[in-house]
């Protein structure tokens, strides 16, 4: 059978809708010209009119908006309960997010409510003589598993950031629908200040491009080289579990099974040996670029392109001719 309607869920923050939704949007539209279905959005928030807009003007048919004070910042059990409400009276055969820090704490409490089947961290999406293949990598990336939900709708899928590109187009430009947030349980969380972090810089799960440090770097006055490089390269700066651990950079910045798992199109590491543990969470770039001084580090295993030398010789070299080239 076709999918007849599928729902992407778009989180916000701060009123902007969050770059994954519209890959999430992309998968969606894609599905939908295979079975024919209608693809709506839905997001939560206040003052979010305007941002929801750009979901039928970039992969929509519809929107659905829930635009009230309490929602304004995410509080899963919250968003949990509204979502599940409305899924229950529109009855969506699939429903999609991402697998962000909010989807994962979103869409297993969602899953719980509706007792409906989930599948996390997804890299694509197909039907298959009308049945929806869900395709994710295991053990650390050496395998790929194909799912297909055996149960009854709705289903649930989060999907990697990076997995699709941003739908930019194929909206119907309607009007958002606001529906109302009314006799919403009290929430056992509140949410009572947002800070963000490393203000004004590339998000690392969302970054094109990464350059990464690790323990090669020596010590915390290094890392410098890595921000220089990002800066003139407008990407976001990545650390191995060693040099945060050691205090050199904010855990915001690790890359890996305990950090977070990325997927840019070019991902630089400079001074990373290639423990599993860190591979594990950027394997999947498109482009690698290694430079460590170890010529049987287990970098070199995975990198498209790798430079056996010293990294502080390197690194500064290589920023000096992208500066020149670039401008920065």
């Amino acid at each position: 059978m076709g999918l007849q309607s599928i729902w992407v869920f778009a989180q916000q923050k701060n009123s902007v809708i969050a770059g994954p939704a519209y890959e999430a949007l992309k998968a969606a539209r894609q599905l939908a010209r295979q079975g024919g279905g209608i693809v709506t959005a839905v997001c939560f928030g206040h003052a979010i009119s305007e941002a929801a807009a750009q979901l039928t003007a970039r992969g929509a048919d519809l929107a659905l908006i829930a635009d009230d004070p309490s929602l304004e910042h995410f509080v899963d059990d919250l968003y949990a309960e509204l979502l599940a409400r409305w899924i229950r009276t529109d009855g969506p055969q699939l429903v999609l997010g991402v697998s962000s820090f909010y989807g994962r704490a979103l869409f297993p409490r969602l899953a719980a409510l509706l007792k409906c089947g989930l599948v996390a961290d997804a890299g694509s999406l197909s039907l298959n003589d009308g049945n929806l293949s869900v395709v994710k990598a295991t053990y650390g990336g050496k395998a790929f598993t194909a799912h297909e939900f055996t149960g009854n709708p709705p289903w649930l899928v989060t999907l990697r950031p990076k997995s699709y590109e941003e739908c930019k187009d194929g909206g119907s430009g309607a009007t958002p629908t606001s529906r109302p947030a009314d006799d919403l349980p009290q929430p056992q969380i509140a949410v009572t200040a947002s800070e963000a972090s490393d203000s004004g810089k590339v998000t690392l799960t969302e970054a094109d491009i990464i350059v990464s440090g690790g323990r090669g770097l020596r010590g915390p006055d290094n890392y410098k080289l890595v921000e220089d490089l990002a800066a003139v390269l407008g990407a976001a700066t990545g650390a191995s579990r060693a040099i945060v651990d050691a205090g050199w950079v904010p855990y915001a910045r690790q890359v890996g099974q305990t950090g977070k798992t990325v997927n840019p199109k070019l991902y630089i590491a400079c001074g990373i040996s290639g423990a599993i543990q860190h591979l594990v969470g950027m394997q999947s770039s498109r482009v690698i670029v290694a430079i460590n001084k170890d010529p049987d580090a287990p970098i070199f295993k995975i990198a498209s392109y790798g430079i056996v030398g010293d990294v502080f010789e390197y690194l500064p070299a290589i920023t000096q001719v992208f500066r020149e080239k670039l401008g920065g």
